[in-house]
């Protein structure tokens, strides 16, 4: 979504929504001017996956439910603030390189490319100019090193804005930033010239004129049409250079920046050694930057661990494996394990040591020998990682059950929401954030989080954890316990998926789970479940819920009142295609799918699990709708109007009979929804704005397509004398203030939280 890095709009699957100093940084377009008929998604949208990445009326709802109150919201503050080691800068040391993990070297550096991604969101943060970021608590705020000032004029008969610019400000080539920068950034990005390859035009499309100001200092912006979220343009700000021309804006800043205005300056991409080297800007007029160096480094996230041990990066976003392994690391003083000597170590005795330390058994060799040089290389790490601590928070992004609703038993809104009424949200929250040490607070909105203006928790209208109310939907909707089901028959919601996968078998051999054939295996079929009553069931998720992935055939127990067998409609059971990614990093995913799948076997939804290979878990089957249930992430917005509405838009059926969803891969919308959002978007009033957008909340809960279930950890593996650098949270990271702790100067030893 948003480029501000607290709301980005490419949805996350296994990994994380982008990296620790990018703060869920994959800038990903909310709009654009151009659309396909493939799958009905736009160039953006198929460029933007490739990396990663009938309807019950709205009137039969209760209208005081809809009101956009829920329950009693704790969104004062955020569930947990950062964790970077905060020091002033007189504690920082002058100088230094500091190495920093990402997934890949960025193929564009201009933020507005569809193929921009979260290093391409770090260097534009380092290098170029933003009139606007955001702070802890997810609010946007002035930038000072570029802005004097920024505000509405005028409101009548248009929308006037009018920028001072700080009076220091220049481009790294001597020139002022000025209003010709801002103009050559509206032409290119405001869809009106099919030349510039632009990813998204929001609020850019909005705007009538820009012309210079009383002096050189001042830009106005005229607005053609009001728009609520004028803070979120201009940041960043590329020079005219890079926008002048659609030559070069699709190619010119790709592999470089020659001109920029930031603490840091781009020095060189390297694609051969994986690197991206930004150095200090001599012509920077801001606090100067504390290191000489950042050096933005491609590193796979399985390595991470081993990356942070031979030095090759010195923080790094790590998974929750990686982030056991430092903190154990930190509490050894020795391992008292006899590797020295003859070598006569059993292999047994060997593997029961490596999982004992916490080794990936699936990864562990054959044979003493192997085992033994492997435990050795682990146990060397864990000495180096020894100087490493981890710095957690929540990132601004929530993961949701994503409910397919353009086709098989989801397309009925009733069906729907007896998913939602058989979720425990609150033990999968606890499932994935309380091993942690983190808040396990089930995430109550689509449009914000806690902490953020727009933030309370709308699930009331939906409804929380009720089995019974479940099956009565369901009965209600035709699914019948013990129902007959015709010979061969398909089960209902799988049809559609096994056809798309007979054409993925012979690619996604390599990608089989223990569970079967194309990593298939499903959750409910063995009748001969022991009972279990509903309310023990809800007792015990009360302290949370177990993390097991329920094996191949495993029963999931049924409460008192559940059907006795499968439900069955039309002479078809109904069984749901649950898909997931199977890569690396997806271990959280799973083990909240199991959960999720014997949830709703309690009230007689099978579950068939498919996992896909990374690359084609959203181009394949989220994009392309080829799935009933699927996990995956979004970013929260600063600027939900714009950001969240194309992720919610109502899907449109274009002239060639296709169906345009935007960003909405659930296809499930409302004309109100969108109108809700519009409204949003045309106030200049913050309250009405966030009124309007609570209001789009609860509707969006109502038609049960998304189902938020928890905010991401956000889990940082940092070198214990980094300072001013780890788990931001909402706030964009300070560049200029990072670097090490200055020898004799001491810190907080409790994280900022």
């Amino acid at each position: 979504m948003s480029h501000h890095g607290v709301g980005h709009s490419a949805p996350s699957g296994a990994r994380g929504v982008g990296e620790f100093a990018a703060t869920a940084g994959r800038a990903r377009p909310a709009t654009t001017a151009r659309q396909s008929n493939e799958c009905g998604t736009s160039r953006r949208d198929r460029q933007n996956l490739a990396r990663a990445v009938g309807f019950l009326a709205a009137g039969v709802l209760a209208v005081p439910l809809l009101a956009g109150c829920g329950s009693d919201d704790e969104g004062s503050k955020p569930l947990a603030g950062q964790d970077i080691v905060p020091v002033a800068r007189d504690a920082v040391a002058e100088g230094g390189t500091l190495k920093m993990a990402v997934d890949a070297v960025p193929e564009t550096l201009n933020t507005f490319q569809a193929d921009a991604d979260a290093g391409t969101t770090r260097v534009a943060q380092a290098v170029l100019p933003s009139m606007f970021t955001i702070d802890a608590t997810g609010k946007p705020v002035r930038n000072p090193d570029y802005l004097e000032s920024a505000k509405v004029i005028e409101t009548e008969p248009r929308q006037v804005v009018l920028y001072r610019l700080n009076q220091q400000a220049v481009w790294s080539d001597g020139r002022e930033i000025g209003a010709a920068d801002f103009a050559a950034q509206w032409r290119a990005l405001s869809g009106k010239d099919s030349a510039y390859w632009t990813a998204r035009n929001a609020g850019y499309d909005r705007i009538a004129q820009i012309e210079r100001g009383a002096n050189d200092l001042e830009v106005r912006v005229t607005f053609d049409r009001p728009y609520a979220d004028w803070r979120s343009l201009f940041s960043p700000l590329y020079p005219k250079d890079v926008m002048g021309t659609p030559d070069a804006f699709n190619d010119g800043a790709r592999r470089k920046l020659t001109v920029t205005a930031g603490p840091f300056r781009v020095d060189k991409v390297d694609t051969a050694k994986k690197d991206v080297i930004l150095t200090r800007n001599p012509r920077w007029w801001g606090r100067p930057a504390k290191l000489d160096e950042i050096d933005l480094h491609a590193v796979d996230r399985a390595k991470r661990a081993a990356a942070l041990a031979d030095g090759t990066v010195d923080v790094a976003d790590v998974d929750a494996a990686d982030a056991d392994r430092i903190t154990v690391a930190g509490r050894e003083k020795g391992t008292g394990l006899p590797l020295q000597g003859a070598g006569k170590t059993s292999a047994k005795k060997l593997r029961s040591w490596a999982l004992t330390l916490g080794m990936d058994e699936e990864k562990l060799p054959k044979g003493p020998k192997k085992l033994r040089r492997s435990i050795a290389k682990w146990l060397e790490q864990q000495h180096e990682l020894r100087d490493f601590g981890v710095r957690k928070s929540l990132e601004p992004a929530y993961t949701q059950l994503a409910l397919n609703g353009s086709e098989g038993p989801l397309a009925d809104e009733r069906v729907r929401r007896a998913v939602a009424r058989a979720l425990d949200r609150k033990a999968l929250a606890k499932l994935v954030l309380t091993p942690l040490g983190l808040p396990a607070v089930p995430v109550g909105s689509h449009v914000a989080l806690s902490g953020q203006a727009a933030y309370t928790d709308g699930s009331g209208a939906i409804g929380g954890l009720d089995t019974h109310e479940a099956q009565a939907l369901l009965a209600d909707a035709g699914w019948v316990a013990g129902g007959p089901v015709k010979a061969g028959g398909k089960a209902a919601g799988a049809e559609d998926g096994e056809k798309a996968d007979k054409k993925k078998d012979d690619s996604e051999q390599g990608d089989e789970s223990d569970g079967g054939h194309d990593g298939q295996y499903i959750v409910g079929e063995d009748d001969k479940a022991s009972d279990m009553d509903t309310r023990d069931h809800q007792k015990d998720h009360a302290h949370g819920a177990p993390g097991a992935y329920a094996p191949k055939g495993t029963a999931a127990p049924r409460g008192a009142g559940a059907p006795a067998g499968p439900l069955a409609k039309d002479g078809k059971a109904l069984s749901l295609r649950f898909v997931l990614p199977s890569g690396p990093g997806s271990e959280t995913l799973q083990a909240v799918a199991g959960q999720i799948s014997q949830m709703l076997d309690r009230v007689g939804i099978a579950t068939e699990i498919h996992k896909v290979s990374d690359d084609s878990y959203f181009k394949d089957h989220i994009a392309a709708g080829q799935y009933d249930l699927a996990l995956y992430s979004w970013p929260s917005s600063a600027f939900p109007a714009t950001d969240a509405r194309p992720i919610y838009a109502k899907p449109v059926v274009a002239a060639d009979g296709s169906l345009n969803v935007e960003q909405n891969y659930t296809r499930v919308g409302t004309d109100q929804v969108d109108q809700l959002f519009d409204q949003a978007l045309g106030t200049l009033d913050e309250g009405e704005a966030d009124g309007l957008l609570r209001k789009a909340d609860s509707r969006i809960w109502a038609s049960a397509g998304s189902l938020p279930l928890y905010q991401r950890p956000q889990l940082v593996g940092a070198r214990k004398d980094l300072v001013n650098v780890g788990a931001f949270g909402f706030q964009t990271p300070v560049y200029q203030d990072m670097g090490f702790l200055k020898k004799g100067a001491k810190v907080s030893p409790s994280p900022s939280r």
